[in-house]
């Protein structure tokens, strides 16, 4: 049909969705280009597409020596010799990834192995990269021929500009978005989340395959429509469409049976069938409404979750093991060593499945109890100073259970001199487990002067029950640090920090989402809760105050 169509087999393309229109794409300016991607401006028109993917692919900052078509024609012979296309083996760093068709012909099918062995050749340094097939096979329904889709999937592997990230070429980076998307899940998709908790023994296992529902489960209607964003605005896109995948599978699979031993099984098949249910259309509409956090946030998440994989040192697949398997992603402890007065096993992994995925590899460490370290705030202090992150967890005398995860050092509150001041970040989350399960998070103190000046102890009640609101992120995310990170981690001014805790020799203040917030004294004995403004008082069980330190 057209001189970009070598490799399609029109049999199997939708030519009723084409367009035969003659468009061309103009426009230079940013936004604009966003807008046109979102709307799939360039989506019914193959010839159009395939001359958009050129413009924005060569427009991509490369690195100075980066292969090109001629490269290719250099070296595909010496590489593939005589043998098949068809029995070239793969390279490991694609892990067995499906290697999938979409709409091309069997020219096609074999022009994307060899494709891939000649990226090999010139990329020793890609370690772990399971979406290049997938990449490849898209790109060749838009390639005048093999060179040129050779060329154009290099631009992407050697972009080096380091805020736009696109592939992930090592088992590092991949892992620690597989955590990240996890995290984002937790936050963005709560009742897929806890789905996932419910019927899976590994949920990081789960969210591991999130790329593969993208890059080698999705149709080829859909995954070209993402690809056509993707391009323009980077990876974020990737997390977006992900998220809404697992929303729409949650609704049109909420209450039903499985449909085989292994929810990754049935996500997969969700998305390889997802024309049953959404249109790509609909995808990206839901994708977008999702109010994610900035691109600089979610790199900052990023960084912290590859920094507690190197720590682990964890950064190479295994043959035999990738990552220490945790029984029930969500609880790294053993269930045979773990004690507390307060929590059973099973509440520990409800506790579990809310923390940040990088603490979720750690195991907890008992600093304080009030059973046996009695009840003094002084003391609780000079047991809990020095750890981060810490979880809190408080049983009153009426049985109710409730607690806070803590994700800064308490040393943090003297700052603050002898007043109470506020600090921490917003991965702090307050929440009950008696008498139901409710989790309380993402709370802004609406006067940031507090972190400063403080505030006097007499007041603290009225504090935590009119300065704090929930928030998703702060109002000014270009500004400010993200709302998961603790300032110091990345050498970043402190009062850029969200603050969610307060402590000093009198009290402890702990904010929470929807009003709610925990208050105990100087006498670890009396505290209270605050919810909607409502205080319920109740005298603590002298033993059940205790804390655990989430420690590598």
């Amino acid at each position: 049909m057209d001189e970009y169509s070598c490799f399609v087999d029109w049999d199997k393309m939708d030519v009723s969705a084409q367009s035969q229109d003659t468009k061309e794409l103009t426009c230079t300016d940013f936004h604009e280009l966003k807008q046109l991607a979102r709307q799939g401006y360039w989506a019914k028109n193959h010839s159009l597409r395939a001359k958009v993917y050129h413009k924005l692919i060569s427009n991509i900052p490369c690195r100075t020596v980066t292969p090109d078509a001629n490269v290719y024609r250099d070296i595909v012979v010496k590489i593939v010799g005589k043998r098949s296309s068809s029995s070239l083996p793969l390279p490991e760093f694609v892990d067995n990834s499906l290697v999938p068709t979409y709409c091309l012909n069997a020219e096609g099918v074999g022009a994307v192995r060899k494709i891939i062995l000649c990226i090999a050749n010139q990329f020793p340094d890609i370690s772990f990269c399971p979406a290049l097939p997938s990449v490849i096979a898209l790109l060749l329904h838009y390639s005048k021929d093999e060179a040129e889709c050779f060329e154009h999937v290099c631009r992407i592997l050697a972009c080096n500009d380091p805020s736009k990230r696109l592939i992930d070429q090592t088992f590092l980076a991949f892992e620690s978005s597989c955590m990240t998307f996890g995290d984002l899940v937790n936050k963005y998709c709560q009742a897929a989340h806890k789905l996932m908790v419910a019927v899976s023994e590994d949920v990081l296992e789960v969210y591991s395959d999130w790329q593969r529902w993208l890059f080698g489960e999705l149709p080829m209607a859909y995954i070209a429509r993402v690809f056509d964003v993707f391009l323009v605005e980077g990876y974020k896109v990737l997390y977006r469409v992900a998220l809404a995948l697992l929303k729409f599978f949650h609704k049109v699979r909420a209450g039903q049976p499985m449909e085989s031993d292994s929810i990754q099984q049935d996500i997969r098949a969700f998305v390889r069938d997802i024309a049953k249910s959404v249109s790509p259309e609909r995808l990206l509409e839901k994708a977008f409404a999702i109010r994610l956090f900035s691109r600089k946030e979610i790199q900052l998440l990023q960084m912290a979750n590859e920094k507690a994989l190197q720590q682990k040192g964890i950064t190479v697949k295994q043959k035999s093991l990738a990552l220490p398997k945790r029984q029930n992603v969500h609880l790294a402890v053993h269930a045979e060593n773990f004690k507390s007065e307060i929590v059973s096993v099973k509440e520990m992994r409800d506790i579990w499945s809310w923390i940040p995925e990088r603490f979720a590899l750690c195991q907890p460490l008992l600093l304080f109890t009030t059973l046996e370290h009695g009840c003094s705030l002084s003391r609780f202090y000079s047991h809990s100073e020095g750890h981060e992150p810490t979880l809190l967890l408080i049983k009153t005398t009426a049985k109710e259970v409730c607690g806070a995860y803590l994700s800064t050092d308490w040393s943090e509150r003297r700052r603050g001199g002898n007043k109470l001041s506020f600090f921490g970040t917003g991965e702090c989350f307050v929440f009950r487990l008696q008498p139901e399960v409710e989790r309380y998070e993402w709370v802004i103190i609406k006067h940031p002067e507090l972190a400063s000046t403080g505030s006097e102890t007499e007041n603290h009640a009225q504090t935590a029950s009119s300065t704090l609101s929930s928030s998703s992120i702060p109002s000014e995310p270009s500004d400010r640090l993200s709302p998961f990170l603790a300032a110091r981690h990345f050498n970043l001014p402190s009062k850029t920090a969200s603050m969610f805790m307060a402590g000093s020799s009198e009290c402890i203040i702990v904010g929470g989402g929807d009003g709610q917030a925990l208050y105990l004294d100087a006498d670890l004995n009396h505290g209270r809760t605050s919810h909607c403004n409502t205080f319920n008082n109740q005298p603590l069980c002298s033993e059940s105050f205790q804390i655990s330190i989430l420690e590598n």
